[in-house]
């Protein structure tokens, strides 16, 4: 496991003792309860007992300025709030799912501090008054069988319910997650109502993110004044990234909002050949064209004149002997293979999408394609069940406007070199999708 520390921070720390603006944070405990409660102590449930316990909690995390570290970077005490607020006794989701190929960092996070993880799922049961805990992650992988050894070991005041996902990339959304776990079916419903307002059972439902979780875990612990130590203002704490692609070290970092992109990518040992572009927040994210986004600051807020955001957390280094456009024309392909096909804009939109997008990358195309392309692209937007066809949109919109050169050089039915390159982005084995919902 690789990682990197803040400019100037130090490790350190034992306990709840932690020293003022150290990395990492999230991976510096060990796998086993022990180890863990070493490091971390003991959850601090004592402290925030009772109902003005419990406001207190929420209180902290939202002063801390946490926000979700799923991709959407909503704030969680407001979301806390609002669950909180309901009617009826509430449900807490901890979604571990990571259905994004360009991510591992929840993976990564379950495997090295489960017990973090699980610290943070069971305060934030306190604080909107919970009394069960789903933990949902991807079937088929050896995370789930860890996570229940680990529970068994745990005496906890909630009960816990390990659900296994199907592998399909909108079977993370938070509604899909609802939709599963009460009627066996893993894809987005329509809103409203959110979960936040009617969730599992009819129930309020807090749905957080593993890492969100992990943090909520230590701000308990720390408070809120230490967790703003790193970051920025508007963006605090630290947060997990996947990089990967042509850097010497690809792995999962901890890094603090703020710091620019070439940073991160010197911290992954710099470039193994020169960089054309880099993909920063995954598969709903924007190519940052290269040298000239080397300043760009990463953050959860949208920066930059492309509105980038670390989204998922997923950074990937194009080499600039491929193909932005073919990189990108796989990806919206997967993208629209994956959806759940409930709405227009899943069953119709993002195949043309995809298909216009493909002549664009491999020459095969004239100026009607590319007018119909950008006219579908914006008759989609906002107009899905979920934000899929969003998210999708966003990246090949961004790729257009990234490699503009090499569209018109396509345009004129001739393709780059880097079309016969090896692929860089990752995409799941057609052999190994799942094709079920249930």
């Amino acid at each position: 496991m690789t990682i990197m520390l803040e400019r100037g921070a130090r490790q350190g720390g034992q306990g709840r003792q932690r020293r003022q603006g150290t990395l990492p944070r999230l991976l510096a405990g060990g796998r086993k309860l022990p180890e863990h409660r070493a490091t971390y102590g003991q959850i601090p449930l004592r402290r925030f007992a009772g109902e003005d316990g419990r406001r207190m909690l929420v209180r902290a995390i939202t002063e801390a300025g946490l926000r979700g570290r799923g991709g959407a970077g909503f704030p969680t005490g407001r979301k806390m709030t609002s669950v909180a607020a309901g009617a009826k006794r509430p449900v807490v989701i901890a979604n571990g799912c990571e259905s994004e190929p360009a991510s591992r960092k929840d993976k990564m996070l379950m495997a090295c501090a489960p017990h973090l993880v699980l610290d943070g799922a069971v305060l934030a049961a306190h604080a909107v008054g919970a009394d069960r805990v789903y933990v949902c992650v991807e079937r088929g992988t050896s995370i789930a069988d860890r996570l229940e050894r680990e529970i068994a070991h745990r005496d906890d005041p909630v009960r816990w319910k390990l659900v296994r996902v199907p592998r399909r990339y909108v079977s993370s959304e938070e509604s899909a997650l609802v939709h599963l776990i009460n009627d066996g079916d893993g894809r987005p419903m329509a809103a409203p109502p959110r979960p936040f307002e009617k969730g599992v059972a009819g129930r309020p439902t807090l749905v957080d993110n593993v890492e969100t979780l992990a943090h909520v875990a230590l701000i308990a612990g720390y408070g809120p004044g230490w967790f703003r130590e790193v970051g920025t203002r508007n963006d605090p704490g630290s947060t997990l990234v996947t990089v990967g692609g042509a850097v010497a070290r690809p792995n999962v970092y901890e890094i603090a909002p703020g710091m620019r992109l070439g940073e991160v990518i010197e911290a992954a040992g710099g470039a193994v050949e020169p960089i054309g572009a880099v993909l920063v927040g995954g598969y709903f994210g924007t190519w940052v064209p290269m040298p000239d986004g080397w300043g760009l600051p990463l953050s959860h807020d949208r920066t930059g004149p492309l509105g980038t955001s670390l989204g998922s957390g997923g950074i990937v280094a194009l080499p600039a002997q491929s193909c932005g456009l073919a990189e990108t024309a796989r990806v919206v392909r997967y993208l629209a293979e994956e959806s759940a096909q409930q709405c227009g804009p899943c069953m119709f939109g993002l195949p043309a999408i995809a298909t216009d997008l493909a002549a664009v990358a491999y020459g095969r195309c004239d100026p009607a394609t590319r007018q119909r392309l950008t006219r579908r692209m914006a008759q989609v937007k906002g107009r899905g069940a979920c934000r899929h066809p969003d998210g999708a949109t966003r990246l090949a919109t961004s790729a257009l406007a990234t490699f503009a050169d090499d569209v018109e050089t396509h345009m004129d039915g001739w393709t780059c070199t880097g079309v016969s390159r090896d692929p860089v982005l990752p995409l799941p084995d057609r052999r190994h999708r799942d094709r079920s919902w249930k």
